[in-house]
């Protein structure tokens, strides 16, 4: 990993897994009213540990692989509901709905973060 890599890699890896956290969310949420639907999450603090530390990096044996960023995909963890509904549905919409909230403004914090070192990455450059 070269040194542009290091400096970018934290933003990078909270936005991939913001997305995908939102990606999930979102499921949940469209699948309220599914009998049986189990809700899913993301530990972000656990993942971003892992993808931070390359525990989860694919490993190359030659110089023409292709790096991934955050190596595999975040452990997706089944959500303990706090009342059971009758039709088996682990989804609980005002839950969801707050998560999916808090995880988009968390999302576009890490997008102003790596914009403002992409701002000082240019002011670097041009010698301001």
């Amino acid at each position: 990993m070269n040194t542009l890599d290091k400096y970018l890699a934290p933003q990078a890896n909270a936005l991939q897994l913001r997305q995908k956290r939102m990606e999930v969310l979102g499921a949940n949420i469209a699948n309220a009213a599914t009998p049986n639907y189990k809700a899913r999450d993301i530990d972000f603090s656990t993942a971003y540990a892992t993808a931070m530390s390359g525990e989860g990096a694919l490993a190359t044996t030659s110089g023409t692989h292709i790096q991934t960023s955050t190596g595999s995909s975040p452990e997706m963890m089944f959500r303990t509901p706090i009342s059971a509904s009758l039709d088996g549905n682990t989804v609980e919409l005002h839950v969801e709905q707050l998560q999916f909230a808090e995880n988009a403004t968390r999302y576009e914090a890490s997008l102003q973060f790596l914009n403002d070192r992409l701002r000082g990455l240019r002011s670097a450059l041009k010698g301001e």
